[in-house]
């Protein structure tokens, strides 16, 4: 299985060259210090994974749909510090398939390397905690809807996404906007198709995580019931 290794951090790459190459089954076919040598390599080279810290220096997240667009067979395994459920979430929608934590163990690690390489999701267990933390489920994430392209709201979508989040229904958004309810109806679809959800929770927790709204509503609804 060929791998690239993508991670400014010289002393990480050694550790996971070690690692990899101590298991056998794998090939490590280049390491990239920065995007433009990870793009370089994936011309190149190509690889099956390519396991990387997308925050550490010289990465960011968007060379992720950047590489898949040059190469879509390539599969991206995720491997930082903690973060947050949300940075979670957008790196699952940038493209990433699996994603552990850099202090998982050796096994899990080698485990989820090659789940990725033979097209699966792989998510440690730390991982699967902080999302489902954040009321987040990973099953109703759609990641089969999840392109390269960045998610464009327009204002009359963030508009919609408020009043959803603030548990009006389809015909209470359409009188208030002055619209028929068929075309608050498609709004809907293309809200929940853009944001790589399924229903109505998955809308309400991207209003709370990007501050469309306040949480603190739903906790004094919550509190009033």
């Amino acid at each position: 299985m060929h791998v690239i290794l993508a991670d400014s951090n010289d002393l990480v790459r050694v550790g996971m060259r070690t690692i990899l190459n101590a298991h056998g089954g794998f090939k490590i076919v280049g390491e990239a210090k920065d995007k433009a040598e990870l793009l370089e390599l994936v011309k190149n080279f190509g690889a099956a994974v390519v396991l990387i810290d997308y925050t550490s220096p010289g990465f960011e997240i968007d060379i992720i749909p950047k590489v898949i667009s040059q190469n879509k067979q390539v599969k991206f395994l995720a491997i930082t510090p903690e973060q947050s459920a949300q940075t979670l979430v957008d790196a699952l929608r940038s493209g990433v398939t699996s994603y552990v934590k850099k202090d998982c163990d050796l096994a899990e690690i080698i485990n989820a390397v090659e789940e990725t390489g033979h097209g699966n999701k792989f998510f440690c267990g730390q991982i699967l905690e902080t999302i489902q933390r954040a009321s987040i489920d990973v099953n109703d994430i759609d990641f089969d809807s999840f392109s390269c392209e960045p998610v464009i709201l327009s204002e009359r979508e963030n508009e919609i996404i408020i009043l959803i989040a603030e548990g009006m229904t389809n015909g209470q958004i359409a009188e208030q906007l002055f619209l028929s309810n068929h075309t608050i109806n498609t709004h809907r679809k293309n809200i929940m198709s853009k944001l790589g959800v399924k229903n109505t929770a998955g809308i309400v927790m991207y209003a709370v995580k990007t501050n469309l709204v306040s949480p603190n509503k739903f906790l004094f609804a919550a509190d009033n019931n």
